[in-house]
């Protein structure tokens, strides 16, 4: 009896050792194939999805940035078209002189300002602007308050025009209603764009 109940439990033990194998190898392989697998899928995913977020922000960060510096240049080309509003006409120094010449000359017929001559002064080039100056000499004047006006308006007017020098000469200093003098006028326009070297023929 004792033997037998011993061979019987060894095959039970046996038994027992097989199907423990087994179920570690079923183990080892769904490990193996299952859990790693999906683990290292997970880990792909969630980089993909780090880097796909961080491009996400980047993106949006460049249309912030490009948002600004559409309003900048924007507000930019505002600006410069107010400047330009305010610059002499014409496309030469010449057209630009003769445009000043006609301003200065209407309002002085307005404020009853009588010139004597005009003299065209040299132009001047200021990078992307030049500078025309013309000096007036006007006859004597017994109203000053003409002569303030007269001022008043070359400053004030649309186009951007500086008195940059003025001489008067007052014939009687106790009785300072005559005056004469002259003075410099000057105002900005456009420069022409420099020709290509390769154009230029």
């Amino acid at each position: 009896m004792k033997k037998w109940s011993f061979g019987q439990g060894r095959k039970i033990s046996q038994k027992k050792v097989f199907w423990g194998l087994v179920g570690i190898a079923v183990a080892l392989l769904v490990y193996t194939f299952g859990i790693i697998p999906l683990w290292e899928a997970k880990k792909r995913a969630d980089e993909e999805m780090g880097l796909k977020q961080r491009v996400i922000w980047k993106y949006a960060e460049i249309i912030r940035d490009r948002r600004a510096v559409e309003e900048a240049l924007d507000r930019a080309r505002k600006q410069s078209g107010e400047i330009q509003k305010r610059l002499l006409p014409g496309e030469t120094p010449q057209l630009g002189a003769a445009n000043l010449q006609d301003m200065v000359k209407r309002l002085s017929e307005k404020n009853g300002i009588s010139l004597r001559s005009f003299r065209i002064l040299e132009t001047k080039e200021m990078g992307v602007y030049r500078r025309i100056a013309l000096q007036i000499d006007f006859a004597p004047t017994n109203s000053l308050g003409s002569l303030g006006e007269f001022v008043h308006d070359l400053e004030h007017q649309e186009k951007e025009l500086m008195i940059s020098e003025m001489d008067l000469l007052i014939f009687n200093p106790r009785m300072p209603n005559t005056i004469q003098g002259n003075m410099i006028i000057s105002g900005l326009m456009k420069a022409s764009k420099p020709k290509e070297k390769g154009r230029e023929r």
